[in-house]
């Protein structure tokens, strides 16, 4: 495909010297801090646009989405490149709503270097406290990128002690704003020059002093010699930057370009290549059994790639963007997926500039790059070119839970098929996003992390599909589970003429730690129900558990044992034992003293302080625990609570009478526990049952 961007070309001398020309970047934070301008400005900055888009006009390189043009917001992630003093940086730019963190995580996967962007004007939100912490969870180099330093009315000193007392002392600037936030002076390279607040000299002292921490030999000459030259502290410094010693912080305002030259400087000079930062944590096998696998940084060795985003293009196919870590990718390379035996050929190799493809002859560690029309293709995919390789993957990210549900039928009758395609699709492209059919309501469902979440769904359905839906409104995804120990049995006996159906089975039920799951114990001796039979009556518990007992909702967190059973020699049959382990485990969880369990998540609200009264209030009217408040700058406070999610459908609403639309929220799962009695009996007076 043709691209107006010129292409990053490769820097100069073998693969292994290109490697450490390489930088890999995530622009992640919360929504408004500004990182799709600070983006545009390092892209024009570097030539390679002639000047920034405009997201009032939907002109920029990452937001190219139609539904992302139209709100003004970044919904997906985007990657980009550039060429700066010979070094090729890719970026990606990610969405700052918590509704699609589930498009700003896996970028983490992808890079060296989580620069975290914070709105100078709004301060430390809660996006950029999550995404800190999940890139110290992933041993990421972290970099803080203070953005809109030239808005009216800022405290930058303020924010400065506000991030170092959120995220530590370590956290030290780079460089400092002058006049006014025009322009930023270096603080690491130089002791001179002068400063909106602070010293300069002061700023790097305490910079040269927590780098030289990391080294003895460094803290002796430092000791003895009372300063080292920054030119000779690379080594400590990108140790320093590996275990978090040292989160560095540089201010820029992108709406000016102050501070951006400045930035691409120290992306090149102080940020790690490939072979710097430190590797992922690679596993080779299943479950317990894994082994962990390191990759390294070598263009010889054999191929190891990962994807971490992939799209469903109605012209390119399938395409998964991935992260070269080890190896080459050519244009005719031959990997495989995961643990499949069936390679595909690489037969166009693309590196990215927002939604155009620059075709390149080649990938080496540390590059972003991207394949198409392989249906094989799934997020989370590791690609290699060693057939004999059995199942290599990356240690799972941590994604929130999707738990407000939407149930959803296509407006024409005999539609459904293409509706569960579509929503495949756009599954493949979000891992937050599930779809279920719940047996016992005979309903799709589609799980998402919150109402914009949802809404995005359903437009992108209605405005990129053209597919028209009904909806009701979003369920709650309640659990049953039990609280004692009881035995059930089930003898299947039919009988129609011929050969009939028989089939008895005898099994306990136990209740297991919140969370531990279902397992499934097979303790049948003497052979009462043959080994043949033994998966039907598995699939029958499965079966009944998954419709759910006395409410209608997923049975978790339960042991099953069968112990005994009867069989006949010329009647028994798989559907026969289906059928009674069903019946058994339903008899056994209705005398197991069964219970609902209802979502509780995580409440962050960011609104002005002098609503923080009316919105505590209302919070313990809904059944929600006040865990306390922070003051934010600009006025603002962050209320934490946790709270029942069927309490706060319709939130939005409510908090924007409270605050004047002023207010924020987002939610994480953080536990199920039991309804109260009285919601209990609400959820399930009007379940019933079903008989064969």
């Amino acid at each position: 495909m043709s691209s107006p961007f010129p292409a990053a070309a490769a820097p100069a001398g073998t693969a292994a010297a290109a490697i450490h020309a390489i930088r890999t970047l995530a622009l992640v934070g919360p929504a408004a801090a500004g990182k799709t301008s600070l983006a545009e400005a390092l892209l024009v900055k570097a030539g390679i646009i002639g000047a920034p888009g405009s997201l009032e006009r939907g002109s920029t390189v990452s937001d190219f989405d139609s539904l992302e043009r139209k709100l003004q917001h970044s919904l997906n992630s985007a990657v980009m490149h550039l060429m700066h003093t010979d070094t090729r940086i890719h970026l990606i730019d990610t969405p700052g709503a918590a509704d699609f963190i589930g498009q700003s995580l896996p970028a983490l996967e992808a890079v060296e270097t989580a620069a975290i962007v914070i709105n100078a004007a709004t301060g430390i939100e809660p996006m950029a406290v999550r995404m800190m912490q999940q890139a110290a969870a992933r041993h990421l180099d972290r970099i803080i990128i203070v953005n809109k330093i030239d808005a009216p009315g800022i405290d930058l000193p303020g924010l400065l002690a506000q991030i170092q007392a959120a995220f530590g002392k370590e956290c030290l600037p780079l460089n400092l704003p002058s006049a006014g936030g025009a322009r930023v002076v270096d603080c690491f390279y130089s002791k001179e020059g002068s400063a909106d607040f602070s010293s300069v000299a002061d700023a790097h002292r305490a910079l040269v002093e927590q780098v030289v921490e990391v080294d003895g030999d460094f803290v002796e000459r430092y000791l003895n010699d009372g300063d080292i030259d920054a030119s000779e502290l690379h080594a400590p410094l990108e140790e320093a930057l590996r275990q978090g010693h040292l989160i560095p912080v540089c201010f820029v305002s992108a709406r000016s370009g102050a501070g951006i030259k400045e930035l691409l400087d120290v992306i090149v000079r102080l940020l790690p290549d490939p072979t710097e930062g430190n590797p992922p944590d690679f596993l080779r096998g299943e479950g317990v059994a894994a082994q962990p696998m390191h990759a390294t940084p070598d263009p010889d060795l054999h191929v190891l790639a990962q994807v971490f985003k992939v799209t469903v293009d109605p012209y390119v196919g399938k395409m998964g963007v991935m992260r070269v870590h080890q190896g080459t990718v050519t244009k005719d390379s031959l990997l495989y997926v995961g643990d499949g035996r069936k390679p595909f050929k690489v037969g166009h190799l693309f590196m990215l500039q927002g939604k155009d493809h620059v075709e390149i002859d080649r990938a080496v560690p540390g590059d972003i790059c991207a394949v198409a029309k392989v249906d094989a293709l799934h997020f989370d995919a590791v690609l290699h070119d060693a057939a004999e390789d059995d199942h290599i993957h990356l240690a799972p990210l941590d994604f929130p839970v999707p738990v407000h549900g939407l149930a959803i039928e296509p407006k024409r009758h005999g539609d459904e098929q293409r509706m569960w395609e579509i929503l495949q699709k756009l599954v493949d492209e979000d891992p937050c996003l599930k779809v279920e059919h719940v047996p016992s309501t005979n309903e799709t469902i589609i799980n998402g992390l919150g109402d914009l979440h949802l809404r995005i769904l359903l437009d992108r359905l209605r405005e990129v599909h053209r597919f028209e839906v009904n909806t009701r409104p979003p369920k709650v995804a309640y659990r049953e589970t039990i609280t004692a120990k009881a035995e059930g049995q089930y003898r299947h006996k039919k009988q129609s003429g011929g050969a009939g159906q028989f089939g008895e089975v005898h099994l306990r039920v136990a209740p297991r730690e919140r969370g531990a799951g279902f397992e499934f114990v097979d303790a049948v001796k003497g052979g009462t129900i043959p080994g043949q039979f033994m998966p039907a009556v598995e699939k029958g518990v499965r079966e009944a558990l998954t419709a759910g007992v006395i409410a209608g909702y997923p049975v978790v967190d339960v042991q099953v044992t069968v112990h005994d059973g009867k069989y006949h020699t010329v009647d028994s049959k798989e559907i026969a034992f289906v059928t009674a382990a069903r019946k058994a485990v339903i008899a056994a969880i209705l005398e197991a003293k069964p219970i609902v369990l209802e979502p509780i998540v995580d409440v962050e609200i960011s609104a002005p302080e002098a609503a923080t009264g009316d919105i505590t209030g209302d919070l313990a009217s809904r059944r929600a625990q006040v865990a306390g408040t922070d003051a934010q700058l600009a006025g603002l406070m962050l209320v934490k609570a946790k709270a029942p999610l069927a309490e706060l459908t319709g939130y939005q609403t409510r908090l924007n009478a409270l605050t004047s639309g002023q207010g924020r929220f987002s939610l994480t799962l953080s536990h199920y526990e039991p309804v109260p009695p009285n919601v209990q009996n609400q959820l399930t007076s009007g379940h019933q049952l079903k008989d064969d």
